[in-house]
């Protein structure tokens, strides 16, 4: 494991301007997700949660304040360097699992690898190695519309960890399913989480959120419960 901390951030804030009305959404949040880390993240609509992810992801940059992701200040990166490495560090999960529709599991799960300009022969067989990871190798020639929901889920959680992410960013992963499967689903990150891939979990359940390692709960923009760093991260903001 690395001695950097996957994640950094340091008094972030997001304030966003809309028909000449700023708004803020963040408001000087600092907290640092480890590696190995499992940590939840928790807030009702409006709290600044998923504004929250979506910096941790690199899919946007903060306002104020300072944003390390794997160690490099995202201010200083250019719209290629970001994309470069959010693929190279960050694996996404969303609610609505984002598949290609017309595509195989197998091919859904390859695509970010193409952005890699690896080769086709090598991104299928690194697809096949996820898919039997989350225990789906029975549907790599499936599409989205031949499976379950959970079913769904598991190939957009392969198709996150197809690139060798240090972070697993899950926005409300068991949104969309019913709580037998939503349970096999947090059930597959927590395995996931014990093979050494960090977990940041987005949520509103707080049922769901106590199942991770600790919980940071959102209100107005601000984190309103403060959680420790992980047992033996060392010195750091949380």
């Amino acid at each position: 494991m690395s001695d950097i901390p996957a994640i950094v951030a340091t008094d972030v804030s997001r304030t966003y301007e809309l028909d000449g009305v700023s708004v803020t959404a963040l408001r000087g949040v600092s907290l640092t997700v480890t590696d190995g880390d499992y940590l939840a993240i928790v807030g009702t609509s409006g709290s600044g949660k998923s504004t929250l992810m979506h910096l941790l992801g690199g899919l946007d940059r903060p306002t104020g304040g300072t944003l390390l992701i794997g160690g490099r200040d995202v201010a200083t990166l250019t719209p290629p360097e970001m994309a470069r490495l959010r693929n190279e560090t960050i694996g996404f999960v969303f609610q609505s699992f984002h598949l290609l529709t017309r595509t195989t599991a197998r091919d859904n799960v390859a695509l970010p690898l193409v952005y890699r300009g690896i080769g086709r022969r090598e991104r299928r067989a690194r697809a096949g190695e996820m898919l039997e990871r989350v225990g789906l190798a029975h549907r790599m020639d499936h599409r989205p519309n031949q499976m379950s929901g959970g079913e769904q889920q598991r190939v957009a959680i392969a198709r996150a960890l197809v690139t060798g992410p240090s972070v697993l960013l899950a926005d409300e992963p068991t949104g969309n399913l019913d709580t037998t499967t939503g349970q096999s689903v947090l059930a597959l990150l927590e395995s996931l989480n014990a093979d050494g891939v960090a977990v940041v979990l987005v949520t509103h359940d707080r049922e769901v959120a106590e199942r991770a390692h600790r919980q940071i709960v959102m209100r107005d923009g601000l984190i309103v419960e403060p959680a420790p760093l992980a047992p033996d991260a060392g010195d750091g903001t949380a």
